[in-house]
């Protein structure tokens, strides 16, 4: 007997386009490092800048987008990463060493405050990163040996012409982007990155089929202090110049949620596409002064509204080919027949 044609599901991961799309995207972070022999150092500068929004816009959707946890207190992490900096090359150590040992610093303040905001939910973990975030500001615009109200200058990096200051800023910023993107990549595709976006719809159904949300919470809160202590670290060294009000600013945060939401919540292209996008536009209407910020909340707002699966949905919902794919997917044969 012949049954009409019926559609046919296929469970699949990746295929062959996909691969060669991730590899794409590999070797033209390979050609990235290439830029400084390219281009002039304005240009390896401005590079510089996007690598740390595309690094912040991530960390930021990795706590937000599949763990549900959002932040509105990183900027903590931006701070203490670009101090602990100073403070390190204070003691005498090499400043792009310093980098590195505040970025792993950060990660190790994430882990004694988890104690603390990872027993809050909701709203009252947004206001608690915010106010801890507050407090740690407080402690350095009050220590005078930081510059205290004024700010301080990276003078390790004078040693450096200006060229090879600016390439090394570069090479190690691209070197932190792509690391943490790897890094991501590899725990989303781990049987983790489906048991996070569990607990990111529903913690108490996640927890009911056996997910242990804590301990994922606390791997995602690390990472992303790792993370964003390697942005503040990194703005430092491409600067050279700090301010408590500046680097602890609760404008960290909230460029982070316009990344993120423009370009994608809970996607891993997204937020690279958010932060190519507020790159752009802050080149083009930061000097509009007031005006700036309200066109940011109110295009976050709409795209939250209107869009709320950002920039990138436009472009993945209609490619055959996931460019980067993650956990698994079901395609649909509809060319197949079933005989009996």
């Amino acid at each position: 007997m012949t049954t009409a044609a019926l559609a046919q599901w296929t469970v699949q991961r990746s295929s062959p386009a996909s691969r060669i799309a991730s590899g794409v995207f590999i070797l033209v972070g390979i050609g990235l490092f290439a830029v400084p022999q390219v281009f002039d150092a304005n240009v390896v500068q401005q590079l510089t800048s996007l690598l740390i929004f595309v690094i912040l816009a991530v960390m930021w959707n990795a706590l937000a987008g599949y763990a549900g946890l959002v932040s509105v207190g990183q900027q903590a992490f931006i701070g203490f990463g670009a101090y602990g900096t100073i403070l390190l090359t204070q003691q005498g150590i090499q400043p792009y060493l310093a980098v590195v040992l505040a970025a792993a610093g950060s990660a190790v303040l994430a882990l004694v405050l988890s104690l603390l905001v990872l027993r809050l939910r909701g709203g009252q973990f947004a206001v608690g990163t915010w106010v801890v975030a507050e407090a740690i500001a407080v402690l350095f615009l009050l220590n005078h040996d930081l510059g205290g109200g004024t700010g301080v200058s990276l003078q390790g990096l004078n040693v450096f012409a200006p060229e090879v200051r600016r390439a090394l800023t570069y090479w190690l910023t691209l070197g932190f982007a792509v690391l943490l993107l790897i890094l991501l990549f590899l725990l989303l595709r781990h049987r983790t990155g489906a048991a996070l976006q569990a607990i990111r719809d529903d913690v108490l159904a996640a927890a009911s089929l056996g997910v242990r949300a804590r301990p994922l919470k606390l791997l995602l809160f690390v990472l992303a202090g790792f993370g964003c202590g390697a942005a503040g670290a990194l703005t430092l060294a491409n600067t050279l110049f700090i301010q408590p009000q500046s680097i602890f600013g609760v404008q960290w945060s909230a460029a982070m949620i316009f990344m993120v939401l423009v370009g994608g919540l809970g996607t891993f292209e997204g937020p690279i596409l958010g932060a190519i996008l507020y790159f752009a536009v802050q080149n083009l209407f930061a000097d509009q002064g007031a005006w700036y910020l309200i066109g940011l909340g109110v295009t976050a707002v709409a795209f939250a509204l209107f869009l709320p699966r950002g920039l990138w949905s436009l472009v993945g919902d209609r490619l055959t080919v996931r460019l980067l794919p993650l956990g698994y997917h079901l395609r649909r044969d509809t060319g197949r027949r079933d005989h009996s």
